[in-house]
């Protein structure tokens, strides 16, 4: 046998080796045709970069690049990579305090807009309103990152400084510069309402790790002080731990499901509420900033006729996402089920109808919603 021959059998022999381990390896991971030849294609790019590139490449950046534009690839503002400082970033915010500015951001057709502004916060001070559109954060445009990234980069230590660009109906465009600070979050506040026999009113401002302990302690406060109807102001609520919102709905919605939680292939998770029977009227305010798990427990409410929704049809975030994660300090955020009211309804992209319609408008002296909610109650107090 010729020795270029001899060579030329060792290189098939050595292709053919590789392509059969990959096969085996892509067996192994559930992926044929198609899906085998895209990995062999992702694999091929990322030696070619890392052994080829005229300088030295991290391999690690080049990993965390090709997570993220998959991500992107999904076109879901709620599914996200995040880095090492972004994910520290959402623990200290789901853990209640956290370095920002305190304003609560929206995201809806390619808008970044200011759903709420906290008092005594940083944001406030510096006349950031609802309803501004946040159209830069330190020089970057929005457009150029996920939204949310967009609150990732806004959050940071204390003390440190964040310039947003803001786009205001009326006005040119305009720099604020902000200074962070820790942001203490309490998002829930009760209180009797004044000149009124009996009616209690509780504002949930987000649904954090503590809110459902908050909310219990405004609850019997209520209670001890001789409530007889309440009213849940859920506006401008974006939402937040969907266990949170369960545990309130177990004060608030008589025995039966709150919610279902509807995964990819159809497995569903019910959460019940085990509430004998509702203990009081209730009326729900709500608007279109009103999202995620504060639909969840206004839809409950509504659906299982356990109270009167007053305002505008909701954000319509019908979606839930998971953490998972990773192994550099790092995680994915996803988009892994939609949920369901009681009575089966999906409301993503659609959101939730009030039973009274009522629109509050900037040139309003007075809170009409507001207003509303307490004839409403009356009524119910009265029959």
């Amino acid at each position: 046998m010729s020795k270029k021959k001899l060579v030329l059998i060792i290189a098939v022999t050595a292709v053919c080796s590789s392509f059969l381990t990959a096969g085996v390896f892509y067996a192994l991971l559930g992926m044929a045709g198609p899906n085998a030849k895209d990995m062999l294609r992702f694999i091929g790019a990322l030696r070619f970069i890392e052994t080829q590139y005229v300088r030295d490449v991290d391999f690690t950046k080049l990993i965390d690049g090709a997570i993220e534009g998959m991500v992107k690839t999904l076109d879901d503002p709620h599914s996200v990579y995040l880095d090492p400082d972004m994910y520290a970033l959402l623990k200290e915010h789901t853990e209640g305090s956290f370095g920002g500015i305190g304003v609560v951001m929206g995201f809806k057709d390619n808008k970044v807009t200011v759903m709420s502004v906290l008092e005594g916060t940083p944001g406030e001070a510096a006349g950031i309103r609802i309803g501004d559109e946040i159209r830069a954060v330190d020089g970057t445009s929005v457009s150029e990152i996920q939204s949310e990234e967009v609150a990732m980069r806004i959050r940071g230590e204390a003390g440190t400084d964040v310039v947003l660009t803001i786009h205001r109906e009326g006005e040119a465009d305009f720099d604020v510069t902000i200074t962070r600070d820790i942001i203490q979050v309490h998002t829930v506040r009760g209180e009797m309402l004044q000149g009124e026999q009996g009616i209690g009113y509780i504002r949930i401002a987000s649904f954090s790790e503590h809110t459902a302990e908050e909310f219990k302690e405004a609850y019997e406060k209520l209670e001890s002080e001789g409530v007889r109807g309440l009213i849940i102001d859920l506006r401008e609520n974006p939402g937040g731990l969907i266990t949170s919102c369960v545990d309130i709905a177990n004060l608030l919605v008589p025995a039966g499901p709150i919610v279902s939680v509807v995964s990819k292939d159809g497995t569903r998770e019910e959460f019940r509420s085990e509430l004998k029977e509702s203990k009081y009227p209730i009326v729900v305010l709500m608007d279109g900033n009103s999202a995620s798990a504060s639909e969840i427990l206004a839809g409950a409410l509504q659906d299982r006729e356990a109270a009167t929704i007053v305002g505008t049809t909701s954000y319509g975030k019908g979606s839930v996402q998971v953490v998972m994660p990773l192994y550099e300090e790092d995680a994915l955020k996803l988009t892994i089920a939609k949920y369901y009211t009681p009575k089966g309804r999906s409301i993503d992209g659609t959101g939730i109808e009030p039973d009274v319609a009522v629109e509050r408008r900037p040139e309003d002296a007075q809170d009409v919603q507001l207003i509303k909610a307490i004839d409403i109650m009356r009524e119910k107090l009265e029959q």
